[in-house]
């Protein structure tokens, strides 16, 4: 089960606490931080501003490395 909130990024220590799978993130949490936060307890789903959809695709490119980037190395990350 995946727990989303919007603008959750202040909670996320209790939100993996209550027995979820995977954290979902808005695009207003850092990724680098949540997954420091909360370690591999939960992965962690999205991060991705949805207007990024909207740009050309060598931008989404650039914006899915950076977030690839900050989540860092190992599994557990859900786009």
């Amino acid at each position: 089960m995946t727990l989303f909130t919007k603008g959750g990024g202040q909670w996320l220590e209790a939100m993996a606490e209550t027995g979820c799978d995977a954290l979902g993130l808005d695009w207003t949490t850092d990724i680098a931080d949540a997954r420091r936060r909360v370690g591999h307890k939960v992965a962690l789903q999205g991060n991705m501003d949805p207007s990024m959809l909207y740009a050309p695709p060598a931008r989404i490119e650039d914006e899915v490395a950076t977030i690839l980037s900050g989540f860092g190395q190992g599994e557990g990350h859900v786009f």
